[in-house]
């Protein structure tokens, strides 16, 4: 009997439909969002590629730029999109964003009326001028950069390092690296500091600390530890206290000690002027040690050129005499210098610091440095 076998049905495979463009588009915008901007930036050129010129997929993408900090391709997206479609506000929003970041507040607030005309929310715009205007720099602890911190960071790390040129001899080098956490009423930070000078290598750690005080009273206190004590003193400290005096002046006074096999006794006392983005302060140290006493002075000028309390201008001249009977001077060696700093924020979270000095010592001595840094906050 013939057996009647009938071979099952094809299986029907259901194969996915592709995501449609408005997806494949929230798909892209989620990416960015989320913090994924390598994603959305495949995403965003994917799209491109599917419909080039797409007004809405180079403002995404320039907008992903910008918090990339890629400055030229940002404003190549967002320039396009603005020529594309010149009444669409979120697009003057966003150049207004990338114009902030490029260091252009000029061209910002341009972007921002724009966006306003076209029917931008009116707070959103509101709010976006006035993180525009000029932060003043601070009537107090102007004379301490480190010691108060931009609103919204907790905080802040530095690498930096110097080179001096001694002339005959061979150069000196030092580095260091700190990180703080400042919190209401002070901040505190942790420093390991390295330098190698006559073919020795010294290192040293230390806690560096602001607190306030009383009204107008701040104080900043240093412990310094070097194990070794080849370059560095084994031991030394720092208490300084500065008073608000009104009206933009400042005063300080301090003492400085370094355990080195002779104790040395750094007394210094300082006052400062805050005038408009101007801090100009004059300062005078007395060295004690024993058997040897010297003394100098110091003038700093300080323009917070950026009209807020990050970037600046610093140039100092010094003097000093020292009174060592045992100098080999006769007792009584003359010194001199200066410096320029330059200190630059170039984004919200990104700084630093390039400065040079010069100075004068006994017998005509000479001493060329130069100093870098790269600060960062959060």
């Amino acid at each position: 009997m013939p057996i009647d076998f009938q071979l099952p049905p094809t299986a029907q495979v259901q194969t996915a439909s592709p995501a449609s463009f408005d997806e494949q588009y929230e798909k892209a915008r989620s990416l960015a969002n989320a913090g994924q901007p390598a994603l959305a930036l495949a995403a965003y050129n994917a799209l491109l590629a599917q419909s080039p010129g797409n007004v809405d997929v180079l403002l995404g993408r320039g907008i992903v730029y910008t918090r990339m900090e890629r400055w030229s391709e940002a404003q190549l997206d967002l320039e396009a999109a603005a020529k594309a479609s010149p009444a669409y506000a979120d697009v003057w929003l966003a150049l207004a964003n990338l114009h902030r970041g490029q260091g252009r507040p000029d061209a910002a607030r341009l972007d921002l009326e724009k966006a306003r005309a076209l029917g931008a929310n009116g707070a959103e715009i509101d709010a976006a001028l006035a993180a525009l205007e000029p932060r003043p720099a601070p009537q107090t602890r102007a004379g301490n950069p480190e010691a108060v911190l931009a609103a919204g960071y907790t905080w802040a790390a530095s690498l930096s390092g110097s080179w001096t040129d001694v002339g005959s001899g061979p150069r000196w080098n030092d580095q260091t690296a700190s990180v703080r956490h400042y919190m209401k009423g002070g901040s505190i930070g942790f420093e390991t500091l390295r330098a190698q000078r006559f073919d020795q290598t010294g290192h040293a750690w230390a806690l560096d600390a602001y607190a306030d005080l009383w009204t107008g009273a701040y104080a900043n206190i240093r412990y310094q530890r070097s194990p070794a004590a080849r370059l560095f003193p084994a031991n030394s400290g720092r208490v300084e206290v500065y008073q608000s005096l009104g009206q933009g002046w400042e005063a300080s006074v301090a003492d400085d000690v370094l355990g080195f096999d002779a104790r040395v006794n750094i007394y210094g006392v300082g006052l400062g002027k805050y005038a408009g983005n101007w801090y100009v302060q004059l300062r005078h140290q007395n060295i004690v040690s024993q058997g040897s006493h010297s003394n100098g002075q110091r003038l700093l000028a300080r323009y917070y050129y950026a009209g807020d309390a990050d970037s600046y201008l610093e140039a100092t001249a010094n003097s000093g005499r020292s009174d060592d009977p045992l100098s080999l001077s006769g007792g009584r060696a003359r010194s001199g210098g200066g410096s320029v700093t330059w200190v630059r924020y170039w984004s919200d979270n990104w700084g630093s610091k390039v400065g040079a000095s010069f100075s004068r010592g006994a017998n005509d001595a000479r001493e060329r440095g130069l100093s870098v840094g790269l600060y960062r906050r959060w």
